[in-house]
């Protein structure tokens, strides 16, 4: 039986550890190769001055460029081009802007009869011939060069030719609308060496060799956001092309490209290209059918700031990337971010904390749900660790793009908003959880268009036909996360006994977090029982009755509310209870154990502690605790794997606790 009721209490407390399954931090999950790289990057980003209100929309960005000489000894940084912008207006117009760099672009001339233009402070401003009304469909066509410098954003450099430009790069290598809001349609053609191989978006329309010279001509069908347009071009770059057979459409393939540099690892690169087939058919079971015409991954050189790039149909990869998970992150991309571009890069949330989860969902599908989990406690654990105390959502980005440090921040953008996701699964279940990744993905509102964060809300509320608006609130409109402090008592006798648990919340930083909880109650026949309850005010009671004695409570023992801090507590625990000089180590539960185990001790006197454990021929092979610590109770959780370095075979171990004056041994079985 259990019931509850609510009022405030305040009892002087001894504290152990609740959660399970933090770690120290790692850093060697796909995402942050992108974070840290984009954060640290030179790119100098401005306000973005053309913003979602256009009264135009951009339908197709057609270019000829010729890259001849740029992949040629000695590698001028200088290219000329042409580009058609074909838009339709919204509301009536005489003159249209446009991003464009000064300092990387020179506009020599536009080709309208009657037409004029000026390009001052990055914006390319073009009077048009005519004031054309709503519906028009328009043609403006402009004559450019490339000037000569590195502007981190076109690469130039010894027989490689690449672009790089989030969020806001694409200004810089062509005059367009640079924001995520107004995507559009490419039409490509490069002029290069015959020794050269290029790629772009969307599909190889037809490649022309002309004596020493090849035109490639790309073109895309689906709509792409500027910031996700790409060349990739090299100079004897290899290539190899396998195919996914859509089982939705049985005589349809998609054809999946490598490019890939002489002297990289070809053992990774055949692992990836025989992991893509599968990736690729797990991730359309999920989200829905891939939704190009194409795929492709390119490796680049040195001079390739990032990890990767999840340009849309060709992920720029750093060279000799070929890292399973790095391309489970970016190929997840194609879905979270360039077939559903942000609204704002107030949004961007909904791209790299997506494709994080990917990572752990391909975990998942490849190993067991204890390697997602590890995953995500991992991740929780980095951005505990590097918490900036930012929301997730910052409603300031839409009108002004922040720096980069602050919009790619590893721990919010990243890993936070992953935990959320993970935390929502939590909340709602597996199958409603799925069934709304899936319905988001193919929702035709928003497919190969963009989202907001609202958007995501609405899916969900839509898919359970629930509010869920309560938990996005606290999670992703608020910033940190929740610190509990926790206490419970046990009472009674014989076959009547009552388990009172307080959850309580002491964060300063953020408001009050709703959400549900799980407790396992011990007892002391070893039956133990796990009950779910909703949290949903704070220092909220819970009292449980039984006929068999309780021997203890563990909080939230899946660590499933991840973002989280505290400490729990039995009031027999107190440290006036305890006698002077009073030392406890209790055997650790469970026993044997795999992945891990609770180990919890008690002590009357401050001072250093020691916890190490050793095999069954005295050898140290980990020490999980060895720091001061004031009198008290404490509880860890040990695990027999973790990606610190702790890697336990199946056999019979020894911890030992050394506090002050006092010692004890106790025997524990790994059983894998």
């Amino acid at each position: 039986m259990i019931y509850w009721k609510y009022r405030i209490i305040s009892i002087a407390l001894l504290f152990v550890l609740i959660l399970p399954g933090a770690s120290k931090p790692q850093t060697t999950d796909a995402g942050i190769k992108c974070a840290e790289s984009r954060i640290n990057s030179n790119s100098v980003l401005r306000n973005t001055l053309i913003t979602p209100h256009n009264p135009f929309d951009i339908l197709n960005y057609k270019l000829e460029m010729n890259l001849y000489d740029n992949f040629l000894s000695p590698y001028p940084k200088t290219y000329y081009a042409s580009e058609t912008v074909t838009f339709v207006v919204d509301t009536a117009l005489s003159s249209i802007h446009l991003n464009a760099v000064n300092t990387s672009l020179a506009i020599d001339s536009v080709l309208m009869a009657g037409t004029s233009f000026t390009h001052n402070a990055d914006i390319l401003n073009i009077q048009l011939d005519n004031t054309y009304m709503p519906g028009d469909t328009v043609n403006v066509k402009i004559y450019y060069h490339h000037l000569e410098l590195n502007d981190l954003a076109i690469y130039i450099v010894y027989g490689f030719v690449f672009t790089c430009t989030p969020p806001e790069g694409a200004r810089k290598w062509f005059p367009c609308v640079d924001h995520p809001s107004d995507k559009a349609t490419l039409d490509l053609t490069a002029k290069v060496p015959s020794s050269v191989k290029l790629g772009s978006n969307g599909r190889l329309e037809d490649s022309v060799l002309t004596a020493d010279t090849i035109y490639y001509h790309w073109v895309s069908r689906d709509p792409i956001a500027t910031y996700l347009m790409v060349i990739s071009g090299k100079v004897d770059y290899n290539l190899d092309i396998v195919k996914w057979y859509d089982p939705a459409y049985s005589n349809d393939t998609i054809p999946v490209r490598f490019y890939w540099n002489e002297g990289e690892n070809t053992t990774k690169l055949a692992n990836v290209e025989a992991k893509i087939i599968p990736m690729m058919s797990y991730y359309s079971g999920l989200f829905g059918a891939y939704p190009f015409e194409k795929n492709g991954f390119a490796t680049l050189n040195q001079y390739f700031p990032w990890g990767g790039m999840e340009n849309q149909t060709l992920i720029s990869l750093c060279d000799d990337c070929w890292d399973e998970i790095t391309v489970a992150h970016e190929f997840a991309h194609q879905w979270f971010g360039d077939l559903i571009s942000p609204a704002t890069w107030s949004d961007v949330w909904l791209n790299e904390s997506f494709a994080t989860y990917s990572e752990a969902l391909w975990y998942e599908h490849i190993q067991d749900y204890n390697r997602y989990k590890q995953e995500i406690n991992s991740q929780a654990a980095g951005y505990l660790a590097g918490n900036p105390g930012w929301p997730v959502y910052d409603s300031s980005w839409a009108e002004a793009t922040p720096g980069t440090d602050t919009l790619y921040n590893y721990a919010i953008v990243y890993l936070k908003g992953s935990c959320v996701l993970h935390m929502l699964r939590y909340v709602i279940g597996d199958s409603l959880f799925f069934e709304v990744l899936h319905s988001y993905a193919a929702d035709p509102g928003i497919k190969y268009k963009n989202a907001a964060t609202a958007d995501f809300i609405g899916k969900v509320n839509e898919v359970t036909g629930n509010d869920y608006s309560w938990f996005f609130n606290e999670w992703i409109y608020g910033p940190n996360q929740p610190k509990y402090q926790n206490v419970y008592e046990i009472s009674g006798g014989d076959t009547s006994w009552t388990t009172h648990f307080t959850i309580s919340q002491v964060q300063t930083n953020a408001g009050f977090f709703r959400m549900p909880v799980d407790l396992l109650i011990n007892f002391s026949d070893g039956s133990d029982t796990v009950i779910s309850v909703m949290n949903d005010s704070n220092d909220q009671e819970y009292y449980f009755e039984s006929e068999r004695q309780p021997s203890g409570v563990v909080f939230d023992p899946d660590n499933n509310i991840v973002l989280k801090t505290g400490t729990t507590t039995g009031i027999s625990e107190k440290k006036e209870d305890l006698h002077p000089g009073e030392f406890r180590l209790e055997q650790n539960y469970p026993n044997p154990f795999n992945p891990s185990t609770r180990i919890r001790w008690q002590t009357a006197e401050s001072g250093w502690q020691t916890l190490k454990v050793y095999n069954i021929l005295g050898k140290e092979v980990a020490v999980p605790v060895n720091e001061y610590r004031p009198a008290g109770s404490y509880e860890i959780e040990f695990p027999a794997h973790s990606a610190n370095g702790i890697n336990l075979p199946s056999g019979v171990y020894f911890y030992q606790l050394k506090t002050g004056t006092h010692m004890s041994v106790k025997k524990m079985i790994v059983l894998k």
